[in-house]
C-alpha cells in the first residue's frame, strides 16, 4: 500500500508526464473519401498521395478499395497537397488543404477520363517495281 507521500509523488509524476507529451503524438488526423468517375461509378485502384512538410516521410499514399473508398490515417495536423491518379484518367491535385488536429476530413473526388494516346509507327521499304518486264 502506498503512503500519502508516495501517492502524491506518483500523481505529480503522472501530471508532469502528461504535460510533456507532445500534442501531435496524441492528436492524429485522417483523410477519407470515395473516388468516382464522371458517370458516378466508383474507381478502385486510384492512388492517393498526401504530401506535407509535417510528415517525417514527406508523402504518404494509399490505393482505393473495390468500393472506391480510401482512408489515410495517423496524419499530423498541417497543410497538405493531395493527388489522385489512375492510368487513363486525368490527375487531380488539391493543394493547401488544412488538416486540423484530431479530425477526419472527408474529401470525395471525381476523376475525368484523360486523353488516351496511342503511337503507331510504320516502317518499311518502298516496293521494287520492275519496269522492264510485264
Amino acid at each position: 500500500m502506498l503512503s500519502f507521500r508516495q501517492a502524491a509523488i506518483a500523481g505529480c509524476l503522472v501530471a508532469a508526464w502528461m504535460t510533456l507529451v507532445p500534442a501531435s503524438a496524441v492528436a492524429q488526423s485522417a483523410f477519407t473519401g470515395v473516388v468516382r468517375d464522371t458517370s458516378g461509378a466508383v474507381l478502385p485502384g486510384v492512388t492517393i498521395e498526401a504530401s506535407s512538410d509535417v510528415l517525417i516521410e514527406k508523402t504518404r499514399s494509399v490505393i482505393t478499395d473495390e468500393n472506391g473508398g480510401y482512408r489515410l490515417v495517423d496524419l499530423r495536423p498541417g497543410t497538405y497537397a493531395i493527388t489522385f491518379s489512375l492510368e487513363g484518367f486525368s490527375t487531380v491535385r488539391r493543394e493547401g488543404v488544412e488538416l486540423p488536429s484530431d479530425f477526419t476530413m472527408t474529401i470525395n473526388t471525381e476523376l475525368r477520363v484523360g486523353a488516351l494516346e496511342e503511337t503507331l509507327t510504320v516502317t518499311g521499304a518502298a516496293p521494287t517495281v520492275d519496269v522492264q518486264s510485264t
